[in-house]
């Protein structure tokens, strides 16, 4: 008797194997369960958690070498005497390298594993931060070594949110994706909050030359702690072989990559992911001039530490609604586009409550709202291309954060000019709110939760004899 079974729109035809119940086929089966062994690869629920808490802190401590130069850039221009627009200069060339690696991250991650690339650049982005207090002794122009220096951290840090986009894709399971990456995503405001406390009170103390030395040299060790318990001691050695032969993962050619950006699902996700990157970085960049400005009087360390402790918490939650809700039976796809509903629509609602605010306490709570429902992209378009492309999910990552980095670059420079001339902060939220809704309509439009990294058309039944 023969029975039909046609697989599902998330299942892959390269991962399907059939047995035919014939005395002879023992060679097939053999291979069948040797290839079935091999792309069983997802860790168990145990050790997902443990690699969760170790990329919550490796996270964490990228964003304590990454804000290092921000905290003591006013200690550096008085030693050395740089103008404003010098140390605009420095802090600058972060993003301008950050923005070149993202690609090529993540095609190597999906290539050899992105825990190999996160390891590796982690060993050098914490070596690059320890070192930079000898690069600025040791150059005639501490200017040009510091900015290089910059420059260098954003090329080695690129490559983070890529392989880890990677090693989600190819290591957890759907159902968990979404509480993994919000939880390693809270990581960003929980090292933002660490170095700004640890780090202002060794700058008083010690001397800013003290907060590289701590931050660079915890990278470190961190690197070397994943290699050795994780890893179990086995180099990341990436050779030109491994990044020819893939692995398990699809090799997708020029024409199959062609496609992919022709599928609207995937232009979706970049352009919900641009306008997403794009409000953070305004909203992080301007917000403390915002309250400097408005309210003259409030405490720095309120504005700056409030909404962060909003965040984190409000990111765990994001992970564990979607993950529960999945796995309640609810379609992938619609819980991505509620997450996104809840970052970029609600969040707008409480974005231009800002602009009637005359209250401190008010901004405060309309403020630590708007970071907090931001947080629910974690669960939403930063996990829905791992659903889109698993075979490729760290390079399409790095498209996104590539082209995400460069409008939120623009978008801030756009927002300052928009203060100049206007004088007013209505304008900048109503820009904010406005790319927000733009980005979450073509999400709520567009988005699926079906692999199209694979040719749909090779998808057919096939026969099963019992």
């Amino acid at each position: 008797m023969a029975i039909l079974q046609k697989h599902g729109k998330n299942s892959s035809p390269d991962l399907v194997c059939l047995k035919e119940n014939h005395p002879t086929d023992k060679i097939g089966a053999a291979g069948c369960q040797k290839k079935g062994s091999e792309l069983n690869t997802n860790w168990s629920r145990p050790l997902a958690r443990i690699w969760t808490v170790v990329l919550l802190l490796g996270t964490c401590l990228l964003y304590c070498a990454r804000v290092a130069m921000p905290i003591c850039a006013v200690s550096l221009a008085e030693q050395f005497s740089w103008s404003k627009r010098e140390t605009g200069m420095v802090l600058g060339s972060f993003f301008w390298g950050y923005c070149f690696t993202q690609v090529i991250g993540g095609y190597v991650s999906d290539r050899v594993g992105g825990e190999k690339v996160m390891l590796l650049s982690a060993a050098a982005w914490g070596a690059m931060t320890a070192f930079t207090p000898v690069l600025a002794r040791l150059c005639n122009q501490p200017i040009f070594s510091m900015t290089l220096a910059r420059f260098l951290m954003g090329l080695l840090q690129g490559v983070h949110y890529p392989s880890l986009a990677s090693l989600c894709s190819q290591k957890v399971v759907e159902s968990e994706r979404g509480f993994l990456m919000s939880t390693v995503g809270s990581g960003s405001y929980l090292g933002t909050l660490v170095i700004g406390a640890a780090g202002s009170l060794m700058l008083d103390l010690y001397g800013w030359e003290s907060v590289f030395y701590a931050s660079g040299l915890l990278s470190v060790l961190w690197a070397y702690c994943m290699w050795k318990y994780l890893l179990k001691g086995e180099g990341p050695i990436i050779t030109l072989e491994s990044l020819g032969s893939g692995g398990t993962q699809s090799k997708l050619s020029r024409r199959h990559w062609l496609r992919l950006f022709k599928q609207p699902a995937v232009c979706a996700v970049i352009v919900t992911h641009l306008c997403t990157a794009s409000t953070f970085f305004t909203l992080l960049s301007w917000l403390p001039t915002f309250f400097k400005d408005t309210f003259p009087e409030a405490r720095g360390w309120v504005f700056n530490v409030v909404p962060w402790l909003v965040a984190i918490p409000s990111s765990l939650f994001s992970g564990c609604l979607s993950d529960h809700l999945i796995s309640q039976g609810f379609d992938t796809a619609a819980v991505r586009k509620l997450m996104q509903f809840f970052s970029m629509g609600v969040s707008s609602v409480f974005t231009l409550l800002l602009c009637g605010t005359s209250t401190f306490p008010w901004a405060i709570a309309f403020v630590s709202a708007t970071m907090g429902l931001t947080t629910f992209s974690h669960s939403g378009v930063s996990v829905n291309v791992q659903d889109l492309a698993p075979s490729c999910a760290g390079a399409l990552f790095g498209v996104m954060n590539t082209c995400g980095a460069f409008s939120g670059v623009l978008m801030v420079y756009f927002s300052g000019y928009l203060i100049e001339t206007t004088g007013s902060w209505a304008t900048v939220f109503a820009l904010i709110s406005v790319v927000n809704l733009l980005g979450l309509c073509t999400f709520l439009a567009f988005a699926e939760a079906r692999r199209v990294d694979i040719d749909s058309a090779k998808v057919r039944y096939h026969n099963i004899h019992i």
